[in-house]
This record gives C-alpha cells, sequence and structure tokens, in this order.
C-alpha cells in the first residue's frame, strides 16, 4: 500500500518523517496576476507542544525560543491562549519581539464570549479582550478567529449584532477597548497604527448554523466562513464575499491526529490557488498537532503553493 494509507480525499494518514529537513524561511506568497497582490500564509496552529521537541525543534532548543523558531520557518501562526483566558500586554509584546518583520498572529476570539456568553451582550466582554493586549501586536496582528461551539445554532439577529460590534480597524479596537472592566488589570488600549483593517472570522461546526440567513448575515459583514477540515466536524466552503479565505486543517478521521498525503495536499494546493484567483487572501492553519504532523505538512503545503502559484494558480 506504500507509506500512506489514503483514506479520501483530503485526509490521510502519513508514515513517520524522521529525517526531513525544515526549509528556512518559508516566507508569505504574492502573486500580482490577478490585478493585484494577493498574499497566501501557511502556519500553525500554536506553536506550544512538547512532543515536538527533537522532531520539528532542535533537541535542544529551549522552549523560550520555539516561537523565533516557528518565525523562522512560517509567516504566521495562531495563539490558541487568548482563546481560554485574557493575556497579558507584555506576553504580547514578547511574542511581537521573537519574530521578525511581516509575521502575522491570527487571534482565536475569546470563548467567554462565544461559548459562554453565546454573543449575547459581548460589549465588557469585548473590550476586556481587545484591552488585554492584541493591539500591541501593531502590524503582526492578523485575523481574528471566533470558534463557535459544536452544536450551537447562534439566531441570525444575534450573529449580526455580534458582527456589527466588532471593530474593523486598530483604532476602531482601542476605541471599544477604552470600556474595559476591572478583569483587565494591566490594559493596554492605545495604538499606533490606527487605520491597520482587522479582519474577523467565523468557524462554525453545526450545519444548521448555515443557512440562507445565516450566510446572509456573513455576507453582509464580509465575515469569511472558515474552511474547517476535520473528522468528527463538516466542512463548509460557502463564499461570504469576504476579501480572505481562512482554512483550518485538523486532520480526518481522527481530529488532531492524522496527517496529509501528499494528493491530499496537492488538493489543497488547488484549493489555495482558486481562492487567490478569485482575488483573496490565504491564511492557511495546520492543527494536526498531536501526532507532529503540523509542521511538517505546512512546509510541504507551502512548497507546492509556491510551485503552483509561480506557474498557473488555475
Amino acid at each position: 500500500m506504500g507509506p500512506f494509507r489514503q483514506l479520501d480525499k483530503y485526509g490521510t494518514v502519513p508514515a513517520r518523517r524522521q529525517n526531513e529537513a525544515c526549509r528556512p524561511g518559508v516566507p508569505p506568497h504574492t502573486t500580482a496576476a490577478y490585478g493585484g497582490s494577493v498574499t497566501v500564509r501557511i502556519g500553525l496552529s500554536g506553536w506550544q507542544y512538547d512532543s515536538w521537541r527533537g522532531d520539528f525543534y532542535p533537541a535542544g532548543l529551549p522552549k523560550r525560543r520555539w516561537l523565533g523558531y516557528v518565525g523562522e520557518h512560517f509567516p504566521t501562526v495562531e495563539v490558541n491562549g487568548s482563546f481560554y483566558s485574557l493575556q497579558r500586554p507584555s506576553r504580547y509584546r514578547a511574542w511581537r519581539a521573537d519574530v521578525p518583520d511581516g509575521f502575522r498572529f491570527a487571534l482565536k476570539g475569546g470563548r467567554y464570549l462565544t461559548h459562554m456568553l453565546r454573543l449575547r451582550d459581548t460589549g465588557t466582554a469585548l473590550a476586556n479582550f481587545l484591552a488585554s493586549g492584541p493591539l500591541e501586536l501593531g502590524p503582526a496582528l492578523g485575523p481574528v478567529l471566533w470558534q463557535l461551539p459544536g452544536r450551537f445554532v447562534p439566531d441570525p439577529a444575534v450573529l449580526d449584532a455580534f458582527l456589527d460590534g466588532l471593530p474593523a480597524t486598530h483604532g476602531a479596537a482601542a476605541r471599544i477597548a477604552v470600556h474595559h472592566d476591572e478583569k483587565v488589570r494591566e490594559p493596554a488600549t492605545t495604538t499606533a497604527t490606527p487605520e491597520l483593517r482587522i479582519d474577523h472570522v467565523l468557524e462554525l461546526r453545526d450545519p444548521a448554523a448555515v443557512t440562507a440567513e445565516h450566510l446572509a448575515v456573513l455576507r453582509a459583514h464580509r465575515t469569511a466562513l472558515v474552511d474547517s477540515h476535520a473528522g468528527d466536524f463538516p466542512r463548509f466552503r460557502e463564499d461570504t464575499g469576504a476579501p480572505l479565505a481562512y482554512l483550518r486543517l485538523h486532520g480526518a478521521p481522527r481530529t488532531y491526529h492524522d496527517g496529509y498525503s501528499p494528493q491530499a495536499l496537492g488538493a489543497w494546493a488547488r484549493t489555495v490557488a482558486q481562492h487567490v484567483a478569485a482575488g483573496r487572501d490565504v491564511w492557511v492553519y495546520f492543527d494536526n498537532d498531536a501526532e507532529r504532523h503540523a509542521p511538517w505538512d505546512a512546509l510541504r503545503l507551502a512548497r507546492l503553493v509556491d510551485d503552483r502559484l509561480g506557474s498557473d494558480p488555475s
């Protein structure tokens, strides 16, 4: 059967890569072939994985240097910690200092807003999230991912109100952040880059939340619907008119565990190229971290995208 056991068009379980070398400096991919500059960034969902030591991370590399090492190999990473709790501005400043210019952090929006408040009455919670340090990233701040819980179907009117309250720029975020409460002990509510855009993306995990009404709300706000591939929740590919595409590759059928074959990665490279042809910036994050596949799959996809966008992206 060979080194890969094919599962379906997108998900496979690859054999372990023991001696594959990282290619340093995988940069953003830019093409002007479609009437403008479109950026593709391929990276990782998180970087604090002890099991990666001696596999992706050199065995002797201190944990404090792991983010910098990621920054040498990828142009972006998803921050998972911001989903679970409010971070501190000093932490965001340290993260920014660890990566090169041009690197981007995608932030997961706080689960307090999505999983506990269920998108209702989120004014103060949103202010707390924004005051906890994201603006300290400055130009390194990428999209903000709002991941809804499984089997949660928001009322379209509630979803509309939530998206309407999200800031579209750093300046708007700073104006919201000043309304934080005492939960934020070290607030950061100013920005040196007020004009920079903030894109928000939404990850849904219940088909009942992807109705014509829900999609109309997303299109009204030009909010991207995350294309999320996993073994235990559905994939959605609907176009919402957003200026970006956001892909999360969790692995399947064993979510977080399984990797992607060359054939599967080739299919994802075609998906990326289709978004580029449509004029969308593309953000791709590998979250199949449990068995150390994520960094290797991301590097392989980056090479495939380089090859494809260097020729014919159709």
